[in-house]
């Protein structure tokens, strides 16, 4: 079980774990050892809600295929261990913005003042252009 809140979790079944080979440090023990992991997560079917794995797809960007499959790549430590729990922290993160629901607008009205404001600056600038001007 992956924990996004106390209330609420991922279950180990929607989440599919690859370990490939990483670059970086590690000298030649990089090119025997599978360390770095590829955490796939498909969001169409996973169990969150509707909204969310909207938020989730539109936030994820280039880390999800065309099928809404999360890849999310961790190789920045040299044990599979602490790469594993890398890109899990990733997801939980992720998941857990995407849960937040953006606060909607509230349209308002500029107020006389600010229109005022305004005009005048627009007045200012015209006298400023027409006083270039050359009038031929």
């Amino acid at each position: 079980m992956l924990e996004i809140t106390p209330d609420w979790a991922i279950p180990d079944e929607e989440l599919v774990e690859r370990f490939v080979r990483s670059s970086g440090p590690g000298g030649q023990n990089v090119n025997k050892v599978a360390s770095a992991v590829q955490l796939r997560f498909d969001v169409p079917r996973s169990s969150l809600p509707s909204e969310v794995k909207q938020r989730l797809t539109a936030m994820a960007g280039s880390r999800i295929t065309a099928d809404g499959v999360l890849v999310i790549e961790a190789r920045e430590y040299r044990t599979q261990g602490q790469n594993r729990e890398a890109a899990r922290a990733r997801l939980v993160e992720l998941i857990r913005r995407a849960a937040v629901r953006p606060k909607s607008r509230r349209k308002t009205k500029p107020t006389k003042a600010a229109k005022e404001r305004r005009l005048e600056g627009k007045r200012r600038r015209s006298e400023t252009k027409r006083a270039r001007r050359s009038d031929d």
